[in-house]
């Protein structure tokens, strides 16, 4: 089993950057297998088109290395700490994919606008306050994980309703209960924040989607009488 997984994460990395949503070596997945307690997660720095399942790096849930030859992805804390706050979780993925960093260096959420942003989330997607110069030099990553965690509370929302989370002045983590449900909320966010990005370009002024059409949209596919797609 950990091998099937360990195969999943490296397709769900490559996918990445198939999807447009990273360059070079800028963007991790991740995966946490409940049932041994170990997150499988990319190797640090290393090119998409050159990585292998045998790459991946096997980690306990406290960071110790089981499995592999390389270090693993530089964001690794940030990963662990939201599996340990966020029990449902089964994959995370960091990127810097351009319009929802765009909004993430302005510090601006990206606002639900339309039916394609509430197709997945459930209200705006939130943005980060800036870590503080000792939350930067002292554990920056897990620090990162840590005002992800502030922000969905301050919102009162959560990586269940709200798969995706802006880091002021950084890039864009989303979730999801698998590796490959974090990628594609990493891929609806991307297009999620072009179109946002657009639309106040046509229209500063342009309201937020009517709860009720944004209740409609998240619930006929989350919902517990969700009735979007097949059986």
């Amino acid at each position: 089993m950990l091998e099937k997984l360990k195969e999943r994460v490296c397709r769900q990395n490559v996918l990445l950057r198939e999807s447009g949503l990273v360059v070079l070596t800028w963007g991790n997945v991740s995966a946490f297998d409940r049932n041994t307690g170990l997150i499988i997660i990319k190797p640090s720095g290393v090119e998409y088109d050159k990585m292998t399942p045998d790459d991946m790096v096997v980690l306990r849930a406290d960071g110790t290395i089981l499995e592999g030859g390389k270090r693993p992805s530089s964001d690794s804390p940030t990963h662990l700490y939201l599996y340990n706050k966020y029990p449902f979780l089964g994959g995370i993925v960091h990127t810097h994919s351009t319009y929802a960093t765009a909004f993430a260096q302005a510090g601006l959420p990206i606002p639900p606008l339309g039916t394609t942003h509430a197709d997945a989330f459930y209200g705006g997607i939130p943005c980060t306050r800036g870590l503080t110069e000792d939350e930067i030099n002292v554990e920056y990553e897990k620090n990162t994980g840590k005002v992800i965690t502030e922000t969905f509370s301050e919102t009162l929302s959560d990586p269940y309703s709200v798969p995706g989370v802006l880091v002021k002045s950084h890039g864009v983590f989303t979730m999801g209960n698998s590796p490959e449900k974090a990628v594609e909320n990493a891929i609806t966010l991307e297009e999620t924040a072009k179109i946002a990005f657009l639309t106040k370009m046509l229209n500063p002024d342009a309201e937020n989607i009517p709860q009720a059409l944004l209740d409609k949209h998240y619930l006929r596919k989350h919902g517990k009488n969700a009735y979007y797609g097949q059986n």
